[in-house]
């Protein structure tokens, strides 16, 4: 297929556009370039790769885009809770706007596909502690980005404004793992850089639940999706990751110190974080068969041998954070 990915020289981005390639689809890049654009280098030279420069919140930029493209698959965003409360009316621009619009735009052009991504962070604070919260849960966000998310998802599951247009919605579980445009501000690999680096770690709400996903195995269920049929994909909603990986801040710390013992911990409880969640992902693997590939312990030992080998100099560095 001739595909559009918005926001593809981002974290998830520039690790599936060679995945996509690879398997023979034509991938045009729709991208403002704001953390840089060397995570394309790997894939500029491919015969089926194409980029378009700009903002998808500019009209014109997005129908170019979309000129002779059977496909969206629309990652781009002011990703994460802390930049969209920095500046959050362009996070509203961008997340909800723009999202809408490109959906319209797509509809005007023929797409016939469409992929969102979306968060789990949708479900926000579990009311049950013991519970394990799925795609018919109720929708609690407790930040911006999550609002924008669950507000777009409605569109995208509601056939009405669709239009016969396939749409799917992916709540992303936390992504973890080495990418061409790699991100020091997730959970396990910030953890391990800091406790690899530093030797010390203070970790804030030790027991939030969470569930993990490594960046490939996110494009790997972007591209399934893709390649499904209409019927089993068209206005639902998958959680993409694994029940199996559903795990607190602590687990998390001690799986660390499992391969850094030296590094010392120090914990801070704190109550007020409202995002805690246990995530079900039966229904991707039922549905889809989709099974994540890679743990969150393989991860860890992924960025250890990063900076053990001078890869990544600074993970401090602005351009690995959002």
């Amino acid at each position: 297929m001739q595909l559009l990915v918005t926001g593809g020289a981002g974290y998830v981005g520039s690790t599936l556009v060679p995945m996509l390639l690879d398997s023979g689809h034509q991938v045009r890049v729709l991208d403002n370039l704001s953390h840089g654009g060397e995570s394309l280098l790997g894939v500029w030279s491919h015969p089926g790769f194409s980029f378009v420069i700009g903002d998808i919140r500019d009209v014109a930029v997005v129908r170019a885009g979309l000129i002779g493209v059977e496909a969206v698959i629309h990652l781009a965003a002011i990703v994460g809770d802390p930049a969209c409360a920095r500046q959050p009316e362009l996070a509203r621009a961008v997340n909800l706007e723009a999202s809408l619009s490109l959906l319209a735009e797509s509809k005007k052009a023929g797409v016939s596909r469409f992929i969102f991504a979306s968060t789990c962070s949708n479900y926000g604070k579990m009311t049950d502690p013991d519970q394990v919260i799925d795609e018919t849960s109720e929708l609690r966000p407790v930040s911006l980005y999550a609002e924008t998310k669950v507000t777009v998802e409605q569109t995208i599951l509601d056939p009405a404004e669709t239009d016969g247009l396939c749409a799917t919605s992916l709540r992303f579980a936390t992504v973890f793992g080495t990418s061409p445009r790699m991100r020091f501000d997730l959970t396990v690999n910030e953890f391990t850089a800091e406790m690899f680096v530093n030797k010390h770690l203070v970790v804030y709400g030790e027991q939030f639940w969470r569930p993990y996903i490594h960046v490939r195995d996110i494009a790997r269920a972007v591209q399934l999706v893709l390649e499904s049929a209409v019927a089993k994909v068209g206005n639902e909603v998958f959680n993409v990751g694994s029940t199996g990986q559903n795990y607190r801040k602590q687990h998390i710390v001690e799986m660390i110190q499992a391969c850094l013992p030296e590094a010392a911990v120090e914990y801070v409880r704190k109550q007020e974080d409202p995002r805690d969640y246990r995530v079900s992902f039966a229904k991707i693997e039922q549905a889809l068969d989709f099974h994540v590939g890679h743990t969150v312990q393989e991860g860890i030992v992924e960025i250890i041998r990063l900076l053990q080998n001078g890869v990544i100099k600074d993970f401090k560095e602005q351009r690995f954070r959002n």
